[in-house]
Parts: C-alpha cells; sequence; structure tokens
C-alpha cells in the first residue's frame, strides 16, 4: 500500500475530489487553509493580504496499483493550468490498524 497526499490550490477542490470518485478512491483525509510555497515556482499561497490565496491538501491510502492512475490524473490536472498548481507525493505504508 502507499499513501498518496496532494497539495492543490483550493480553487481545485471540487476537480480533486471528482477524480477520488472517479478513481473509486474513497477513503482520504482533506486538510483545507494549507498555506506554502513551491520549492521551485509559482507564488506562495499563504492566505495574506500580498498572497492571498491557499492551498488545500488531500492524503489517501491505496493499493499500489493505483498509484500510477493517480499519478497520471495529478499530472493531467497540472497540465491544464500550471500556474495553479497541483503536486503529489507518495510514501510506502508499511503497516496499518
Amino acid at each position: 500500500m502507499k499513501a498518496v497526499f496532494i497539495v492543490y490550490n483550493q480553487a481545485n477542490t471540487e476537480r480533486v475530489e471528482y477524480m477520488l470518485d472517479r478513481l473509486e478512491i474513497r477513503g482520504y483525509t482533506q486538510w483545507a487553509d494549507v498555506r506554502g510555497r513551491g520549492s521551485v515556482s509559482g507564488p506562495p499561497h499563504l492566505g495574506t493580504h500580498t498572497w492571498p490565496e491557499m492551498n488545500s491538501a488531500v492524503m489517501t491510502v491505496v493499493p499500489d496499483e493505483k498509484v500510477e492512475q493517480l499519478l497520471e490524473k495529478v499530472k493531467s490536472m497540472d497540465a491544464i493550468n500550471e500556474e495553479v498548481g497541483v503536486r503529489a507525493f507518495v510514501w510506502n505504508i508499511t503497516e496499518s490498524v
């Protein structure tokens, strides 16, 4: 199993939820009002007067065979509007209870 952590502009919340539904990924945890800035490009999303945009994040744990499909959907979403930004990170899950 793998954990996939996806960080995205809040404007993409419905798209991310739709993507998870289409991939039949039911379980996830979502965080609203996530602040940060990208390591390469794009403006900071800090919720301030100067940088008013905010991110959200979602983490899901999926079987290994779902990861590639999920990452392809994230790449497609990012390609549609690279300035808005969406990133995904994958971790191995060795145990769960």
